[in-house]
């Protein structure tokens, strides 16, 4: 019984982490960009009582042997890669990737990553995020700008007032990862690369494996709310089955304790 106490426990601490990684992704329906969260399970040891192909007598073996499992935990929260959908928003510093890929951020000395192309410009034309990072090349608007044109494959040109030829700026590059899911969130809509995702491969938009630029847009959180509000629904039974596990065990074990 006291086996069932602790094994009904893991179960309980894992369904817990599990409605954690759902409350994340549906406070997060409408962040830019947002991949949601996929929690993945892996059992505990196991303890062999009658181990399989050992033998049963002199002449035979047992065919099915006999392991008591210990419970479960949380071995993973995974990034689901697939891409929001588009909201068009009509501002020429809104961008989205239309593919795999990232923005690059410089934060300091350490370059970033998003997906959020929600970008805007400073007092000196430089194109930055909202919280200040300025976006990889380092682009300058002139002031004077009566439009700015960014092509799928992220070249940039400004239509300066009184010109006829537009001023190139500079190309937003695409960085692609082998382990995508790899990266480390950091929060702010920004992630790190790891060991696990590898090295950032710089690319233009639109080659290989790099998606193309679109100007004017927005990449919505790929959160399916259905889908969370089932998987909710899923971890809150599981939870509530664990609890009543531990409960048939704690009257067993009263029951013995009442022997007399």
């Amino acid at each position: 019984m006291i086996r069932a106490l602790n094994t009904a426990a893991t179960g309980m601490s894992a369904q817990e982490e599990q409605v954690n990684a759902i409350s994340n992704n549906l406070a997060n329906a409408n962040t830019n960009g947002y991949k949601s969260q996929r929690t993945e399970f892996e059992d505990l040891l196991y303890e062999t009582v009658k181990e399989a192909g050992a033998r049963s007598s002199a002449n035979s073996e047992y065919t099915v042997g006999h392991q008591v499992g210990s419970g479960t935990k949380v071995a993973a929260t995974k990034r689901n890669q697939q891409i929001g959908s588009p909201k068009i928003t009509n501002n020429p510093y809104d961008l989205m990737i239309m593919g795999d890929g990232y923005f690059g951020v410089q934060a300091g000395n350490e370059l970033l990553y998003t997906r959020d192309g929600a970008f805007t410009v400073d007092a000196q034309g430089v194109v930055k995020t909202r919280t200040g990072h300025a976006l990889v090349p380092n682009i300058t608007v002139p002031p004077n700008t009566a439009k700015l044109n960014i092509s799928g494959e992220g070249k940039v040109e400004a239509f300066i007032v009184g010109q006829t030829e537009p001023m190139e700026l500079g190309q937003i590059p695409v960085f692609t990862f082998v382990n995508p899911a790899g990266l480390s969130e950091l929060g702010g809509n920004l992630a790190r690369q790891t060991k696990a995702s590898g090295e950032a491969i710089e690319q233009i938009a639109g080659t290989d494996n790099a998606g193309t630029i679109q100007q004017g847009t927005i990449e919505s959180s790929n959160v399916n709310v259905m889908n969370e509000m089932t998987n909710l629904i899923k971890a809150q039974r599981a939870y509530e089955m664990n609890s009543k596990v531990m409960g048939v065990a704690d009257q067993m074990l009263q029951t013995v304790n009442n022997i007399r």
